[in-house]
């Protein structure tokens, strides 16, 4: 496979973007097509990334969570339509709904609980540690007084505490839910008797050989060819800078803090296209792994969750099977079609990086397409009136951090959000593309039962418009 034009188109990125470094893999049935390592692990020292560069993986780590299910229910252990709240009985002051959230809803993020600010909670530890904590882009992180969330019980504290108003009945409303996931952890320690990290440890990192892939920092500890840690100033000149701290959410774990490698994906995901197998042991049984690749609840258009992955079942005429990630220092994506055996992954060390476009990208040399082709397109498809425009002007925030604001410049409507600027092309009455350079994704906007635009489903989450209108202007300036 040429990859010359794939490899200027990296750098490119790499560039824009001020990314010290990125492990590109891709493989096909037990070939491996391409593997590189562009930049540096560490930018000072010059140290190369390599295909066994250590780097964190934040919400790929979901999959794990929900193999791990998976693999509890082939042993009888558990169905993902019992009741949370049946091995974690706490869960039922979460709300009045509680009794009538499955594992199921927890696992396809319809459980109905909306964006909350247990994932900052969860983080207090580290960013007390951290000096450069408010440089993660996308999450505000105010100053809290409250207590750190260490422990599932702390974690279900901190949700209750909130009042929380579900987005709706479980299994109607999609949200991406961190919190979810933290109580999907707390079921595999119910019922396994381990600790999270053990239990996926003991089945699977070791059964697939992902001898490089641990939980926590101390485990890294004189390990060789471990990333450094890259933060971003806003606005700086010279905004990229080296920032040591790990982030670490115990009670989060199962929600996005696994560390591993290019090649250590790359076998991971032989599971999921080896009918289950890896290594010549047995991981999960087919049937489960099915499920896991269903298309569980439509997202968007053409787009589907299933169990820890994002599915398009359409993809240039494959399935597509995928799960990003993001945290500081880590901007990550694992996306396989299991009908070709093809597998790639994405690893970089600082947050904000478009992973999912130079993994797109990767596929579309590999399919022999251009670099750049996409399934949904990058124009709009209706028109607005300046009203129809001014519907959706406004702040919206959501309590997990996540904020956007939209605003009219001149005839066209923008938004910011994660000090990134975003052209929102109108595709349909209420649903847009917004684009951000090489990145593209659907915003939605939903209005309540009086007509009036209450809130956006963006990057995945619900979260309410909470701000006043912003005054149209053709000389508007975005934040930066």
């Amino acid at each position: 496979m040429k990859m010359t034009e794939y490899d200027n188109y990296v750098e490119k990125i790499r560039t824009e973007e001020g990314v010290p470094g990125v492990a590109v893999g891709l493989k096909e049935g037990r070939a491996r097509l391409y593997e590189r390592g562009y930049g540096y692990r560490n930018e000072e020292q010059k140290l190369p990334v390599t295909m066994d560069t250590v780097f964190g993986i934040a919400s790929i780590t979901k999959s794990f969570t929900c193999l791990a299910i998976m693999q509890l229910k082939d042993e009888g252990k558990l169905d993902v339509n019992d009741p949370v709240i049946r091995y974690i009985p706490d869960f039922a002051r979460v709300c009045a709904c509680a009794e009538d959230i499955t594992i199921h809803h927890l696992m396809t993020h319809t459980s109905g609980l909306p964006p909350l600010p247990t994932l900052i909670y969860a983080n207090i530890r580290s960013f007390e540690k951290d000096p450069d904590a408010n440089d993660y882009p996308g999450i505000d992180i105010k100053k809290t007084d409250r207590e750190p969330v260490d422990d599932y019980r702390h974690l279900i504290d901190a949700i209750t505490e909130k009042d929380v108003k579900p987005l709706g009945k479980p299994g109607e409303a999609f949200s991406y839910s961190n919190d979810g996931y933290a109580i999907l952890g707390a079921v595999i320690e119910s019922v396994s008797g381990k600790s999270y990290e053990r239990y996926v440890k003991e089945h699977i990192l070791n059964p697939a050989g992902m001898t490089r892939s641990f939980f926590t920092e101390e485990e890294l500890k004189g390990l060789d060819d471990v990333t450094e840690l890259y933060a971003k100033k806003a606005e700086a000149e010279s905004s990229v800078y080296a920032s040591p701290v790990w982030w670490d959410a115990p009670a989060m774990r199962a929600a996005g803090y696994l560390k591993s490698t290019a090649s250590d994906l790359l076998m991971y995901s032989n599971i999921y296209l080896d009918q289950g197998i890896v290594g010549g042991n047995r991981i999960v049984s087919e049937e489960s792994l099915e499920e896991m690749m269903a298309p569980h609840v439509e997202i968007e258009p053409g787009r589907y969750y299933g169990y820890g992955f994002f599915i398009t079942p359409d993809y240039f005429g494959n399935k597509l099977v995928e799960h990003g990630g993001s945290l500081k220092a880590i901007s990550s994506q694992l996306s396989m079609i299991p009908e070709k055996g093809l597998s790639g992954v994405v690893l970089t060390n600082l947050a904000g990086v478009p992973a999912s476009s130079i993994m797109n990208a990767a596929f579309n040399a590999a399919g022999g397409r251009d670099l750049q082709d996409r399934l949904h397109p990058l124009e709009g498809a209706c028109t607005l009136t300046d009203e129809e425009k001014r519907e959706y002007t406004g702040t919206y925030e959501s309590m997990e951090g996540m904020n956007l604001s939209v605003q009219v410049e001149g005839s066209s409507l923008t938004g910011v959000s994660a000090g990134k600027d975003l052209e929102l092309l109108c595709v349909e009455k209420d649903l847009f593309i917004a684009k951000s350079g090489e990145h593209s994704e659907y915003l939605r906007f939903i209005r309540d039962e009086t007509g009036r635009v209450s809130q956006v489903a963006f990057h995945y989450r619900q979260f309410p418009k909470t701000g006043a209108v912003v005054k149209e202007s053709a000389g508007l300036q975005s934040k930066k």
